[in-house]
């Protein structure tokens, strides 16, 4: 779709809509800019067009130099590869918008994040409870991605109010933030009726870093650094996805070579990383071989990696117009020799978990998380195709997937089995296109391209190994950031584990927590 076809979408479904502007500012990416009082329409009236949850709302502070804020909202139209960016002024004498949460759910996260973090608020939100800045210990009325923000004021702290499942029989049984593992604080209360549970609500934000604030005044190249530690197990994905936005506001195109290259390394993290949790389930459920087998396919990538590119975890491997590190012919065969013995042995791995009538029985059934549901919840990545939702980047706006044939995995029943399944046809698939993206790659290689740093707002995206990143930047003339907004589908998957939960059992909840392996830090942001 160009913008006069969105614009008609539109306005087929909201007959008063009205645009103040509508640029095809990339070949991607559409931005209309329109008034307050049909923001709230018009994102509706997208939703229905291209069935899309809201993939991000966010705000930034422009009062220095226009004595306003501006509300953005993006939709995704999967089909053309599109993104479709609405944004609207809100005065600063009238910090406020009207709040979409109770006609899309997915949205209801993201207007939170903007009452929290700039004091914008979503009118008609039923729960604007803070996500990061805890009541106990920051007091009301400190905006931290306000410009003008330093430091916390102090003022009245108050209590996190949990949402209170009254009854006869009704137990409330709180589990974190501290656990015995070493993984991120989170608090996960469960309310239970005998065994079941009848509700979990989450609590995160217990090492909320102001990331997003940290961004502000970089320069790009330094940026990526902190790019690669918003979530240390998916660095390339998020540094991928920053790096496409600073290209297409420079106008950079990059090489075939490195578009073969970053294909390569982000489909190594995904590969680690699904194993890594293949074994995470088999251990939650008493399964300690199969867990210790996985733990050897996982090193046996990551020390690839090292011998690759000199990271075990892919750092410093992407720049903006490329990559840095490059694939010779002794590399390249080193990749495939290696491949052998790791496609063996996950193979051997999944050949003992299915033989398992004792593990099956634990997986398959518990955890489910319906499709409708997803989809209401806006769940995204590896959870949404588990449950029936197509939904995958690399399918929609790659080419090098395109041109690999790219197949995408999905399961309809959106249980813990549905999401092992995936993992596994997964990491099939990866080393599929690893060895055909490596086959690929030229002796002379053209890895990367200089660009010229300019001005500018875009939206830069990856499908990381959980799900879509999706970084909105914008930039000075220089090229130092000015704003940063980050998501990692953590962010809204946590909701999904919430409700694939209910009806199960506690002892059950460690498995149905390793199926969805979310990111703590990738929402403490």
């Amino acid at each position: 779709m160009d913008c006069t076809e969105v614009i008609t979408g539109i306005k087929n479904i909201f007959p008063g809509f009205y645009a103040l502007s509508a640029t095809q500012a990339y070949a991607d990416e559409i931005h209309i800019k329109l008034r307050r009082e049909i923001f709230k329409d018009t994102c509706l009236a997208l939703h229905k067009v291209f069935s899309s949850p809201v993939a991000v709302l966010f705000a930034s502070d422009e009062r220095k130099d226009a004595a306003k804020f501006v509300v953005n909202c993006a939709f995704v139209n999967l089909r053309r590869g599109q993104w479709v960016i609405i944004s609207t002024d809100i005065p600063q004498d009238a910090p406020y918008f009207d709040s979409l949460a109770r006609n899309i759910h997915s949205v209801s996260l993201f207007e939170r994040e903007v009452w929290e973090m700039f004091g914008l608020e979503p009118k008609g939100n039923p729960d604007l409870r803070r996500l990061r800045l805890h009541d106990e210990v920051c007091p009301k009325g400190n905006y931290p991605l306000r410009k003008d923000f330093h430091k916390i004021q102090p003022g009245d702290l108050e209590d996190y109010k949990f949402c209170r499942v009254e009854g006869l029989g009704v137990f409330e049984v709180p589990v974190g933030p501290v656990h015995a593992g070493i993984i991120g604080p989170g608090h996960f209360r469960f309310s239970v009726a005998g065994e079941p549970i009848i509700n979990l609500e989450t609590r995160f934000g217990f090492t909320h870093r102001g990331v997003e604030k940290l961004f502000e005044g970089r320069s790009c190249f330094d940026a990526l650094q902190l790019a690669e530690c918003v979530s240390g197990d998916a660095c390339f994905a998020h540094s991928l996805a920053f790096s496409q936005a600073i290209e297409k506001i420079s106008g950079v195109s990059i090489s075939k070579q490195a578009a073969y290259l970053r294909a390569i390394f982000l489909e190594l993290e995904r590969m680690y990383n699904h194993v890594n949790d293949i074994g995470g389930m088999a251990v939650d459920v008493g399964f300690s071989f199969p867990s210790a087998y996985a733990s050897v396919i996982k090193e046996a990538i990551l020390q690839l990696n090292d011998k690759l590119t000199a990271s075990r975890y892919l750092k410093q491997v992407n720049t903006v117009g490329g990559v840095l590190k490059g694939l010779d012919g002794a590399k390249k065969n080193m990749l495939r020799t290696s491949f052998k013995s790791i496609k063996r042995d996950f193979d051997e791995l999944i050949n003992i978990l299915y033989s398992s009538v004792s593990f099956m029985d634990r997986v398959d059934t518990t955890g489910a998380l319906r499709r409708k549901t997803a989809e209401g919840l806006g769940v995204v990545g590896l959870v949404a195709r588990s449950s029936g939702v197509p939904a995958d980047l690399r399918e929609y706006f790659s080419g090098v997937y395109k041109e690999a044939r790219f197949k995408m995995a999905t399961e309809e029943s959106g249980d813990v089995l549905a999401r092992l399944k995936v993992r596994v046809a997964e990491f099939k698939e990866s080393s599929r296109l690893v060895e055909e993206f490596t086959g690929k790659l030229l002796e002379s290689q053209e890895i990367n391209i200089h660009p010229e740093l300019k001005g500018g707002s875009a939206l830069g995206y990856a499908e990381g190994w959980r799900g879509p990143v999706l970084y909105w930047l914008e930039t000075d003339a220089e090229g130092l950031i000015q704003r940063c907004k980050i998501v990692d589908s953590s962010f809204l998957n946590w909701q999904g584990l919430s409700y694939a939960v209910l009806g199960n059992i506690i002892p059950d909840f460690p498995l149905c927590n390793k199926s969805f392996n979310l990111s703590y830090s990738g929402g403490d942001l």
